[in-house]
């Protein structure tokens, strides 16, 4: 008997259909007892804090994120998100994720993700964790509830700094800690390698020799500087050595690999999840990064995490920035096996938001511990954020 042929692009489009099933059955509920979550409303606040997402159903559920200022490349920039999202969302399920964010249609395949993608996905989360009641680390399918934290250092300028601030983080409960060398413009390319190793030796000398040590130069080095710091990275033991040289030298990425014993952390900037193949193929990475807001959020970001375990890699997502930063990132971290760390910009709190009620903090033990409250975890006090609020973009 023929068939009526079914094409491919109807049967992927229909798959969506059964996500918001899955997410009520995470939390015991059928999927007709959810609220409705039909997006109403896309706005964001503008304080002098900088800019925050709001995405609101028909329920009042709201799904929030930070609006980074992204980077100097005006592909990769938040400016116009609220228009964007308006258009995307307005009217539909705040549950079809996938269907509003992927880029998988060959048109956007050919650039990096949209840099509005990211935001709009978190705020989708969030919004799903609050209609069920749960955190969304547990709707991903919770793999633990805490992970060891290193601090992450300031750019700072002398090796004393540096000194002082390991000693200050050891004395906080850290049991690991990340160095972002001096930065130092006037010299052309940013660095000084031959001052980064000294920071280094001081560093591993005042810390011990049973502390973790992680170093960043955020890509600024030559390959023969970077090989350089990385064989004095294997002398003093340290377990990471990010983002050596510029992401796009992939030969360079593959030799240092070849050559070290120190790993090399590498994916901060890629800006497409279907740009991390070719780093694995060639083994120019040994443990893999990545920003949630340059590959699609929260869901971009476990695509990535799931892609490593395939390869036996351990993922390790950056972590920079203030409490909704941190928060999307812990929850991926929370939902991965193949994840040992939580990043801490140092100072704790430096970047936090004030109309935040919940911050992340260490605890005791070194490890930050999952957050219970629904959604990204963290509560925002509405009151603090109206007075602080200048006007609201709709």
């Amino acid at each position: 008997m023929a068939r009526t042929p079914v094409s491919r692009r109807f049967f992927l489009g229909g798959v969506t259909a059964g996500v918001a099933a899955q997410v009520s059955a995470a939390a015991g509920i059928k999927p007709g007892d959810l609220p409705d979550l039909t997006i109403k409303e896309v706005k964001v606040y503008v304080t002098d804090h900088g800019r925050l997402a709001s995405v609101v159903t028909k329920s009042g559920i709201e799904g929030n994120y930070t609006l980074g200022d992204r980077y100097w490349h005006p592909d990769w920039n938040n400016a116009g998100w609220v228009e964007f999202a308006k258009q995307a969302l307005s009217g539909k399920s705040a549950i079809e994720r996938p269907a509003l964010t992927s880029q998988w249609d060959p048109p956007k395949r050919r650039r990096g993700q949209s840099s509005y993608a990211s935001a709009i996905d978190n705020c989708l989360w969030d919004i799903a964790g609050k209609a069920v009641g749960l955190p969304v680390y547990q709707i991903l399918g919770a793999y633990r509830d805490r992970v060891m934290a290193y601090a992450s250092s300031q750019h700072m300028k002398t090796v004393d700094d540096f000194v002082q601030s390991v000693l200050q983080c050891k004395a906080e409960g850290f049991r690991a800690y990340k160095i972002h060398p001096p930065e130092l413009p006037s010299r052309g390319n940013g660095s000084d390698y031959k001052l980064d190793m000294e920071v280094c030796k001081a560093v591993r000398k005042a810390a011990g020799d049973d502390f973790i040590l992680l170093m960043d130069p955020v890509g600024v080095y030559s390959r023969q500087e970077a090989m350089a710091v990385g064989r004095l990275l294997d002398e003093l033991k340290f377990v990471a050595f990010e983002d050596p040289i510029p992401t796009k030298d992939i030969e360079g990425l593959a030799e240092l690999c070849r050559a070290l014993d120190v790993p090399i952390h590498a994916g901060e900037f890629i800006f497409s999840i279907y740009d991390y193949a070719e780093y694995l193929r060639r083994g120019a990475v040994d443990v893999v990064r990545f920003i949630v807001d340059n590959v699609g959020g929260i869901t971009g970001g476990m695509k990535i995490a799931n892609l490593a375990e395939c390869f036996g890699m351990e993922c390790a997502p950056h972590n920079w920035g203030d409490t909704l930063d941190h928060a999307v990132h812990f929850h991926c971290e929370l939902a991965m096996p193949n994840n040992v760390w939580f990043e801490m910009t140092v100072p704790q709190g430096v970047y936090a938001s004030p109309y935040m009620k919940d911050q992340i903090r260490i605890a005791a033990d070194g490890y930050v511990h999952a957050p219970v409250k629904p959604g990204l975890g963290y509560e925002i006090d509405h009151n603090i954020l109206d007075n602080l609020t200048k006007r609201i973009e709709r």
